[in-house]
């Protein structure tokens, strides 16, 4: 393991992950991503992803079924890559989460990077976390408002919030 990758393990304010998860490859530590159902290798933008992606599944009862990492879009002629999307039962994007390492402060050139994404998804939520700081805020397509939340919000209030629009 190199000494970017131990820097990488460190803890954050979300719940542990399994150990059994992470493994040796060939030149770095790699890690399992139970969405792209691969090991890929462990960053601190991976690790943080990998420890917000179970939060979501096993406190906040987000079905793995309805979420995928790195999902490719088109934004201004170029190629994009968001984090994590989740989406609806009906398969419209619902959420985008965005990650930055621990170090990073999350500033507002990250929220504008999430807004762009969203003006081609049109999710209803916008999560960023740096594996210490979460923020979600709701957008509100009728109001032209959108609210920060307090906590992120579990699966079910979340798709109830999308039919009482």
């Amino acid at each position: 393991m190199n000494h970017t990758q131990q820097s990488c393990i460190v803890p954050l304010n979300l719940p542990p992950i399994d150990s059994s998860r992470l493994r040796q490859g060939e030149s770095y530590i790699e890690i399992f991503d139970r969405l792209r159902h691969k090991h890929v290798v462990l960053t601190p933008e991976e690790w943080v992803r990998q420890h917000f992606v179970d939060y979501m599944i096993k406190e906040k009862q987000f079905p793995a079924s309805l979420m995928a990492n790195e999902i490719g879009l088109e934004l201004n002629n170029t190629r994009r890559r968001c984090d994590t999307v989740v989406f609806d039962r009906t398969g419209n994007p619902m959420m985008i989460i965005e990650y930055k390492a621990p170090g990073i402060v999350i500033s507002q050139k990250v929220f504008d990077q999430i807004v762009r994404y969203n003006m081609v998804l049109h999710a209803r939520y916008l999560t960023i976390s740096n594996g210490m700081t979460h923020y979600c805020c709701r957008i509100d397509y009728d109001t032209h408002t959108y609210t920060f939340l307090s906590e992120i919000p579990d699966y079910t209030l979340c798709c109830a919030y999308g039919q009482n629009r």
